[in-house]
């Protein structure tokens, strides 16, 4: 599944982030939603969302339902 929709993302849910400085590299970070960012129903890049571990990125691929 994939991180474009904000209604499939929740705190305490897991997912692969790209961190802005990783976006050329294509690097994933996993980690556990914190925050959602993006205010918007749906983003093409993926919604922003701010981990536990205090990263910030957009959702590339949701880990665990």
């Amino acid at each position: 599944m994939n991180g474009n929709n904000r209604s499939d993302i929740h705190p305490g849910l897991k997912v692969a982030v790209v961190m802005k400085q990783d976006q050329r590299r294509g690097r994933l970070t996993e980690g556990v939603v914190k925050d959602l960012l993006t205010k918007s129903a749906y983003h093409p890049h993926g919604i922003k969302v701010r981990l536990e571990s205090g990263e910030v990125g957009r959702v590339s691929e949701i880990l665990e339902s």
